[in-house]
């Protein structure tokens, strides 16, 4: 089914036009009647999402939007139903547009605060969200299986063009981990499942962030996790792909930081505890994701254009994410004094 064919099922007038291409998902802006001004978004979701997660999305967006969120909301067919199936695979989707910007790094304590207190409203509203979730667990955030799968991976490289990279690379990583202090054991709660910025929507003038998009990944995880991914992402000005580069911003992590704890919810200690271990955490189960992808070459997408090598791109990546949890392990003690002090 291609894009204006979906788009007919909702009976729009407007006309469609192309969004930056996401990772997984893919999207298109749609105009309103007249193709004047934007009134919607229109997405392909990838198969790998169980259809059912519109009804966890519908159930989220009414329950934090009667807290006073802003928050985008799906728009039903006349025939009722949150999302219609691709006869090729995967879901079509109509969701209302948020006016604003998409941002794809931090530029500073400013806005990390701003977006860790968004965070932390949306945390709050969920802190007695009803529940259940609809949609099947996707277990991502397993970290002992995610170096169950390096290990593997690293066992099964014979004759891979990066074996001897790879493999190296690889008992770093699970030297790392095998080292790691923390706990596995965590409550749960209602989360997003993936806070990297480009998450977040921000107002168009100036660092303000005003909502979550890309529910997709709704679930129950611990704030450990949640949190972690987000710092992993927020506190890293070198992005993904520059190991050299990479570092951990405490300036940024410490507006963010203060940021939630200003908004979030209640912690119990356990979980306040847990918080600063979670990002060396999380950084290491993608160095291990990354790292096992580039023996296996089955998941991530790689730029081909600069790294033509099958696997050279995420054997790259999960170099960085190894230089980013050394940071953040060295990190660990002024982090734990901002958590405890805000």
């Amino acid at each position: 089914m291609d894009p204006s064919t979906a788009l007919r099922v909702w009976d729009h007038p407007g006309e469609l036009r192309t969004a930056d291409e996401g990772l997984i998902n893919r999207t298109w802006l749609v105009t309103g009647a007249g193709g004047q001004g934007l009134d919607a978004v229109l997405q392909w979701v990838n198969p790998i999402f169980s259809a059912r997660i519109h009804d966890d999305i519908e159930a989220v967006t009414a329950w934090i939007a009667a807290a006073g969120l802003s928050t985008p909301r799906l728009r039903r067919t006349a025939a009722g139903a949150l999302c219609v199936p691709d006869p090729q695979g995967g879901t079509w989707r109509l969701l209302s547009y948020l006016p604003g910007r998409t941002l794809h790094a931090v530029s500073g304590p400013a806005m990390a605060h701003s977006a860790g207190a968004l965070v932390g409203c949306f945390h709050a509203a969920l802190a007695d969200f009803p529940g259940p979730f609809q949609a099947p667990p996707r277990k991502v955030h397993d970290t002992p299986a995610r170096m169950a799968d390096l290990q593997a991976a690293m066992e099964q490289a014979d004759g891979h063009a990066l074996d001897l990279p790879g493999r190296d690379l690889g008992r770093q990583v699970l030297q790392a981990w095998a080292s790691w202090e923390g706990e596995l054991d965590l409550p749960e709660r209602p989360a997003h499942g993936d806070l990297k910025i480009s998450n977040l929507r921000f107002a168009a003038e100036e660092e303000r962030a005003t909502a979550l998009l890309d529910l997709d990944t709704l679930g129950p995880l611990p704030l450990a996790v949640e949190l972690g991914d987000a710092w992993r992402s927020w506190c890293n000005p070198a992005g993904e792909s520059d190991p050299d580069g990479a570092r951990f911003d405490l300036a940024v992590f410490e507006a963010s930081a203060r940021g939630w704890l200003s908004t979030g919810p209640r912690l119990s200690a356990e979980e306040r505890a847990s918080l600063v271990p979670g990002i060396e955490r999380i950084c290491l189960e993608l160095a291990a994701r990354f790292g096992a992808d580039a023996l296996k070459n089955t998941y991530f997408s790689e730029d081909r254009a600069r790294w033509p090598q099958a696997g050279a791109h995420n054997l790259l990546r999960a170099q960085g994410q190894l230089a980013l949890a050394r940071a953040a392990r060295a990190a660990r003690r002024p982090c734990q004094e901002i958590i405890d002090a805000a």
